[in-house]
């Protein structure tokens, strides 16, 4: 038996809900609950009201979705960035 074909949608977090989960509005006008994929998890990505995201969703259930990729922002990433403080990788003695 194949594996269900998900679904994508981008969207934009519109929501932080209590328990790890997001109200997501999608490019298309629909709202949805979404939880953050493991992988996301794993390497610490946050996610916060406003940000760009894309979500995968069964064709089953259209209300809840999963969060699989958070969008660079555009607006934080021109400029340059402030000096880092500490030293860098300087070893401590």
């Amino acid at each position: 038996m194949a594996k269900e074909e998900l679904m994508e949608f981008e969207g934009e977090v519109s929501e932080v809900l209590p328990d790890a989960r997001f109200r997501v509005k999608l490019d298309n006008g629909h709202e949805m609950i979404a939880y953050t994929a493991g992988k996301m998890k794993k390497n610490r990505i946050k996610t916060i009201e406003g940000d760009r995201v894309t979500v995968e969703m069964s064709p089953y259930d259209l209300d809840k979705g999963r969060i699989i990729f958070r969008h660079k922002d555009e607006r934080a990433s021109s400029g340059p960035r402030p000096p880092q403080r500490g030293g860098g990788n300087m070893r401590r003695r």
